[in-house]
């Protein structure tokens, strides 16, 4: 136990040095930072996740696949876009290289992320 309190008492007089170091602005900024680290320790270790519903936005007359990408991709925020990267840059493509339909495309965009969405609020129905 005494050497418990050694390690306790050379830490806090190190401490207490480096503190004394800082600006008044830096003390501030280290105090909340050992704030924040006790409030951390105090958290349970799992914060149970929720079920986010998007917020759909209708879609405009003559929308681009990148507007609607971007209109998408705010509506379903609660969706990982590392998820969607690679098959809305494929759609894309096909619009952009193969000359596919603006319309088109935009309905399957439409399609994928609530298909998606599907997939996300599966996760809970089956938490529960």
């Amino acid at each position: 136990m005494l050497s418990g309190i050694t390690v306790m008492n050379s830490e806090a007089q190190r401490l207490a040095k480096l503190l004394q170091s800082l600006s008044a602005e830096d003390r501030k900024t280290l105090l909340d930072f050992a704030t924040f680290l006790q409030q951390r320790e105090q958290q349970p270790a799992a914060i149970a996740p929720v079920l986010v519903a998007p917020t759909l936005t209708a879609r405009p007359q003559d929308e681009s696949v990148v507007a609607a990408i971007r209109r998408l991709k705010q509506s379903y925020s609660m969706l990982a876009s590392d998820e969607l990267l690679h098959e809305t840059a494929d759609l894309m493509s096909e619009h952009l290289l193969k000359g596919k339909a603006a319309a088109e495309v935009i309905d399957q965009l439409e399609q994928l992320f609530a298909d998606k969405y599907a997939r996300y609020t599966a996760t809970f129905e089956d938490a529960s």
